[in-house]
């Protein structure tokens, strides 16, 4: 399947002002199963410097600078990405131990993964909560993985907020309602809770029409013998080939797709554009 991307930022400003450089991660982060076709970035004042790196997480970001004065700012990036169909449950698990949970990593991934595994969004509410859905399935890891990726969808109302931060887990879990970031900031301290690696993912998603015209979030797990595998609590899914990854962090709030800073007295208003289509 060949998914394509058009996503334009604008930001208009009331006067004249200077842009510092500002932080993009906008260019898809490519997986074993899907592979870059074709990508196309265009800046609106012509940037005095893009520079691509890669951040400390392995994602790709590009910082780009300005030198002269405007009163718009408009960023597009159009991207084709190839994606295989496959079976996101075809692993094993290994150590075989590491089949039930809790379990603990070997001491070298331990070291590498300490920070997917901190707990400072986890309360007594979100580990009641997820030892609930552990004990439903039975203490079994990628059971529970799933069981807490469908509860959260058919037990929760969601709501599209365009701005500000991910609610906390604990007031998601209390009010049932929240976007997919929301929902993935609760998966991710939900499986904290129990020992279990996870991330913040940003990308986009394909087949759900509330979803493919905005940025969407899910969460990534680590497993032994597995690697980083996906999971998306708003659709109530493990994740395929219909997802497309920005880029994945520690920080849920580290992945915006454009984020700067101007000078000058000015307000400012952003306008968002996005559109993903499919095609066999």
């Amino acid at each position: 399947m060949k998914l394509r991307v058009k996503h334009e930022l604008r930001y208009d400003y009331s006067a004249a002002v200077s842009l510092d450089p500002h932080t993009l991660y906008l260019y898809p982060k490519i997986y074993p199963h899907q592979r870059l076709n074709d990508y196309v970035l265009q800046i609106d004042p012509q940037p005095s410097k893009l520079v691509s790196n890669v951040d400390i997480e392995g994602n790709t970001q590009q910082v780009i600078y300005f030198t002269s004065q405007t009163e718009s700012l408009v960023v597009r990036a159009e991207m084709e990405i190839e994606s295989a169909l496959y079976n996101a449950y075809d692993f094993f698990l290994f150590p075989f131990e590491t089949q039930r949970i809790p379990f603990n990593y070997s001491d070298a991934d331990r070291k590498l993964l300490e920070p997917y595994l901190e707990r400072t969004a986890v309360t007594t509410l979100v580990e009641q909560y997820a030892r609930q859905i552990a004990s439903e399935a039975k203490w079994q890891t990628v059971p529970f993985l799933s069981h807490l990726c469908t509860t959260i969808c058919n037990n929760y109302v969601y709501e599209t907020r365009d701005v500000g931060p991910a609610t906390s887990a604990e007031l998601t879990l209390i009010s049932r309602k929240g976007s997919c970031r929301d929902y993935a900031v609760l998966y991710i301290a939900a499986c904290r809770s129990l020992g279990l690696a996870a991330r913040f993912v940003s990308g986009y998603l394909y087949g759900d029409p509330q979803q493919e015209h905005e940025l969407h979030a899910w969460a990534e797990v680590y497993l032994p013998g597995a690697g980083w595998r996906g999971f998306d609590p708003t659709e109530g899914t493990v994740v395929v080939n219909n997802h497309i990854f920005l880029g994945a962090s520690f920080f849920h709030d580290r992945l915006a797709p454009l984020a700067g800073t101007f000078r000058g007295q000015a307000r400012s208003a952003m306008t968002v554009t996005l559109s993903i289509t499919g095609s066999e």
